[in-house]
């Protein structure tokens, strides 16, 4: 039992990528959890992680142990949820990544009243724009726009075609004329968004009469937050391309304008995703509930 726990805490830096972040998850201290690691290193007489002042990663001899520990302690976590059915109560983690709008406008919402009727279901959410591999990364369920969830996941569609606008203030208004086509953009302050997944800056997308076209904008302001972008945008700072429940608010009140309707475009919607293997009670209950909130 000593070394599989050894090899639980060798998975759980691996998995975390820093000593930090690890010890915070499983509940020791950091130099616990390193004497833990070197101690397992003695055992088996190798070295399996490099460590740095800023990074730990696995050598190649922890990176073939950690291939074949890492899958197995999944399993056996997910084998411990289900037997909480047992007791009569569905329990155990269910970690979710999901962009921050979805978070914000979907996933807590829908949560929050739920949850208080099964206290033995934790739910561990993150908040991120890039594209995970959710088995990889160990999450039971992940959200993204419909276009974007991969072939092998089962998928559930939780929220109607999502819509994005380009704002501005009045402010930014007073200083530059309105543009008229996508292409007048280019002479435009866009406050551009940054997806670690892609690379570069993400271009906007536009459709009118059948004819799509994309824009690359550029800007003085750049952000990896949707939040960011409307707070930059209600500051006059420059144009924003936003889904409009973001900013609808805002339009109304006439602290930002909408331009360019005409040529917007719809998305697919948010679906949740999960792999089938993974399908534990708890998971069940809230894809079930999120589910219900769509109406389907």
């Amino acid at each position: 039992m000593a070394l599989f726990d050894d090899l639980a805490a060798f998975a759980a830096v691996v998995r975390a990528g820093s000593f930090t972040r690890a010890a915070a998850q499983i509940g020791v201290t950091q130099s616990a959890l390193s004497q833990t690691v070197r101690t397992l290193e003695r055992k088996l007489d190798l070295k399996l992680l490099n460590r740095t002042t800023r990074s730990v990663s696995p050598t190649e001899a922890g990176e073939r142990l950690y291939l074949t520990v890492g899958p197995r302690f999944a399993d056996i976590e997910a084998e411990l949820a289900m037997l909480g059915e047992l007791r009569g109560r569905p329990a155990g983690t269910v970690r979710i990544t999901a962009t921050e709008h979805a978070v914000r406008t979907l996933l807590w919402p829908r949560l929050e009243p739920w949850l208080p009727k099964y206290p033995d279901i934790k739910v561990e959410i993150s908040s991120s724009n890039c594209f995970i591999d959710i088995v990889a990364e160990r999450f039971d369920i992940g959200v993204r726009l419909g276009g974007d969830v991969a072939k092998d996941m089962i998928a559930v569609r939780i929220a109607p075609d999502m819509r994005l606008v380009v704002v501005g203030s009045p402010k930014y208004f007073e200083r530059h004329s309105r543009p008229r086509t996508p292409q007048d953009l280019t002479n435009h302050d866009c406050l551009c968004l940054r997806l670690p997944s892609h690379g570069g800056l993400l271009p906007w997308e536009f459709k009118r009469r059948g004819k799509n076209i994309n824009v690359r904008v550029t800007g003085r302001l750049v952000f990896n937050s949707t939040d960011m972008i409307v707070a930059a945008a209600l500051a006059g700072h420059g144009l924003a391309w936003v889904p409009d429940d973001s900013v609808s608010e805002h339009i109304a009140a006439g602290r930002l304008v909408a331009v360019l309707d005409d040529w917007m475009q719809s998305f697919p919607g948010y679906h949740l995703y999960y792999a089938s293997r993974s399908a534990s009670p708890a998971l069940a209950l809230v894809v079930e509930v999120l589910r219900q909130s769509q109406g389907q």
